[in-house]
């Protein structure tokens, strides 16, 4: 596997492989890698014959009170758990690598944005101000780097799938996205990087997130018609924990990402909790399919 850190290297890099007939999957990370990035790994093997994963914790999508300094990085241990599941390069620049016009991104900001307008008011939106701007920023600019045909991502952080999925649409990259679902712990817990911050209480209670996802996908699936309903099935297994803050819980449509009253017959609806345990943050969703008749 090759390690690769700058943007030029890595363009030669995918350039020599889809000279010699390969088709290129592109597998974005922050690092700090558990199952649920290896899921997205594995089904990115399927999906091409060449596979680059990125490890970059992008400073423009965190805000100012975010973990962007403590969050966990383990490079090395990532660049052996990828070449032995057969990676063919891991691509890990510097923040002055992809963001070369400014100092310090995380305060200034590069001098091009890329944002995708509407679908960002809700969910995490409401709550992350500039949140999705930097990751659609930096995705585009991980595009540019690695020359995918097929970018992978986990419909845990489903507002962001759907996000990018809409950009790469409107923006009209040659790209095809691929969504894998939540990879989740024994009793539920969806895996996230940010799991390993919890006390043993706090461990024990967070599985009310996926109980909350889950009664609101039985509430939608057994016919409930009432956005409002399954909303409060969601806050009722949320009351179960203590400790949980919880920041939202909501249902929206799950190509628009606007909220509604009712659920229409064969409509696709999302339902997303986020909940802090302490200085925590967890998110959680399911898509929905809302029955016909």
């Amino acid at each position: 596997m090759d390690l690769i850190r700058t943007v030029d290297a890595m363009q030669t890099h995918a350039d020599t492989a889809r000279a010699d007939g390969r088709t290129l999957a592109l597998v974005p990370t922050l690092g700090a890698l558990h199952d649920g990035h290896l899921a997205l790994v594995r089904t990115a093997l399927e999906e091409a014959d060449h596979v680059t994963v990125s490890i970059f914790v992008n400073p423009t999508q965190f805000g100012p009170n975010e973990d962007y300094d403590d969050y966990p990085r383990d490079l090395e241990g990532d660049r052996e758990t990828l070449e032995a599941l057969g990676v063919d390069a891991l691509f890990a620049p510097s923040a002055e690598e992809m963001y070369p016009d400014v100092d310090d991104a995380a305060l200034f900001g590069p001098l091009a944005w890329v944002s995708v307008e509407k679908l960002d008011e809700h969910l995490c939106g409401a709550y992350r101000e500039g949140h999705f701007r930097g990751v659609t920023t930096v995705v585009t600019k991980l595009f540019h780097a690695c020359t995918p045909d097929v970018g992978v991502f986990g419909k845990k952080d489903a507002q962001q799938y759907v996000i990018l999925q809409r950009m790469v649409e409107t923006l009209l990259f040659d790209i095809e996205i691929v969504g894998v679902p939540t990879v989740r712990e024994p009793d539920g817990l969806a895996q996230s990087s940010r799991n390993e911050y919890l006390d043993p209480d706090e461990r024990e209670q967070a599985t009310v997130l996926y109980e909350a996802v889950t009664a609101a996908e039985e509430a939608a699936e057994g016919g409930e018609q009432e956005a409002r309903a399954v909303v409060r099935a969601m806050e009722n297994a949320l009351a179960a924990a203590p400790d949980a803050d919880v920041q939202y819980a909501e249902v929206v449509d799950a190509h628009t990402l606007q909220p509604m009253e009712y659920l229409a017959p064969g409509q696709e609806i999302l339902a997303a909790v986020a909940v802090f345990f302490g200085d925590t943050r967890l998110i959680d969703s399911t898509f929905v399919q809302v029955p016909r008749s």
